[in-house]
């Protein structure tokens, strides 16, 4: 790696480390504290649901943002919207506010989040093919996994000690506030570099051209149409798990307010990233086609969501959720590679972002129905049918490897679409 691009490098860490350290603060302990502030499990899960809304309302608008303004431009409203949003959260839980204020300012956190996604990534790949490096996107892409599962560990944790010292609010004050620091570090060391914005006089005409690039450039090119298909059941699950170890693990734990247990939950997962983030590029020196780890890490994944219906031992139940964890970690930067190498540098954040909207179209559909299930028939059943719809995902990431795409065997040396 040259100086230039290890120059990159060092900026997309350093945004990865506080982006996540300021959103992993809550991680913990969300469901928790929309718990606490009277909504029921399916008001819980359906003011997640919302939020998921607000991605799949605005990642179009928002690429317009990305690619027409700039991809810093795009990062620093996120981190300004969502910090206004947080607040907002934590002055909806002091007041107790009814379940549709919940609802709409999640679609205001949805929106946030929406700024981001798509967006580094994308200036990450066209800044690092703009300074000449030539090696796997795994790399790369690893160690961005790798920083943010360090990031997640350390924020999820302080955030339920945290809240655990003072009270369930504290920790999205926490947010609010490296949330403020991270505008000001991408202020002046986040530069657009190997990308010129196309900016547009006409916003709606704008976001029609974003559109019909998504189209043309995912949903009518066939191996990414299968994996963006396959995207709505793997994320949709991912995110519902990921909020429902919180009251899962407190309930075979035995203490409801051991705070600090669902931090455990989130750091959890975020150990599983460090290491499943260490893991993807060694995983591609041994496997020859990314689509031959992408199934593999999503069955054995939701084998194990199944396997938990069985499980009523804390300890036991932590080590086949840390298992879960490391296995879909491991398939996430291959799923990156995969899908960059496969998108020209013009459509890249745009093509990014509505893979983004998929699955959180999922996530609309899926929490809301898992959280029902939670409440019918107790979290455990709720993981085994999370695991029975995940395994859908496997035969569209099939018909996307019988297409025979270059990005499938890429390795190092390969470069990412032009």
């Amino acid at each position: 790696m040259n100086a230039a691009a290890r120059k990159i490098q060092r900026v997309y860490l350093t945004l990865t480390l506080g982006n996540t350290l300021a959103a992993s603060f809550i991680w913990g302990i969300n469901t928790l504290f929309l718990l606490d502030a009277g909504l029921t499990n399916l008001e819980a899960f359906a003011a997640n649901a919302f939020f998921t809304v607000g991605m799949v309302l605005f990642e179009v608008p928002t690429g317009v943002v990305a690619d027409g303004w700039g991809r810093r431009t795009s990062f620093l409203l996120g981190t300004v919207t969502l910090a206004g949003s947080t607040f907002l959260y934590f002055l909806l839980w002091q007041f107790s506010a009814p379940f549709w204020w919940w609802a709409a300012v999640s679609v205001l956190l949805g929106l946030g989040f929406t700024f981001f996604s798509g967006a580094v990534e994308a200036w990450l790949v066209d800044a690092l093919r703009f300074s000449g490096y030539e090696g796997g996107l795994e790399v790369v892409l690893g160690r961005g996994q790798m920083v943010s599962g360090v990031a997640m560990l350390a924020g999820s944790v302080a955030g339920g000690v945290i809240a655990q010292a003072t009270n369930l609010g504290v920790p999205f004050l926490v947010r609010v506030g490296v949330l403020v620091a991270m505008f000001v570090v991408a202020f002046l060391l986040m530069h657009d570099v190997g990308f010129t914005p196309e900016r547009s006089a006409h916003p709606l005409q704008a976001t029609r051209a974003v559109l019909k690039a998504s189209v043309d450039g995912g949903l009518k090119h066939p191996p990414v149409r299968y994996i963006m298909l396959a995207a709505p059941f793997t994320e949709g699950v991912g995110i519902y798990v990921f909020y429902a170890l919180q009251p899962y693990l407190l309930q075979l734990f035995g203490d409801p307010r051991a705070y600090a247990i669902a931090g455990l939950a989130a750091a959890l997962v975020a150990g599983a990233d460090i290491v499943g983030g260490w893991m993807a590029p060694r995983i591609r020196k041994l496997v020859k086609r990314r689509t031959s780890v992408l199934i593999a890490t999503n069955i054995v994944s939701a084998v194990i969501l199944v396997v938990l219906m069985f499980t009523t031992t804390f300890w036991l139940a932590l080590a086949l959720l840390a298992l879960w964890a490391v296995v879909s970690s491991a398939g996430t930067p291959v799923r990156q590679a995969y899908l960059n190498d496969m998108i020209a540098s013009k459509q890249r954040a745009t093509v990014l972002s509505f893979d983004s909207l998929m699955g959180s179209a999922g996530g609309v559909v899926v929490q809301p129905a898992l959280g029902r299930t939670a409440d019918l028939y107790g979290y455990p059943a709720s993981l085994a049918v999370g695991g029975a719809l995940q395994l859908i995902a496997a035969p569209f990431i099939l018909l996307s490897r019988r297409q025979r795409p270059q990005a499938d065997t890429a390795s190092e040396g390969t470069s990412p679409a032009p």
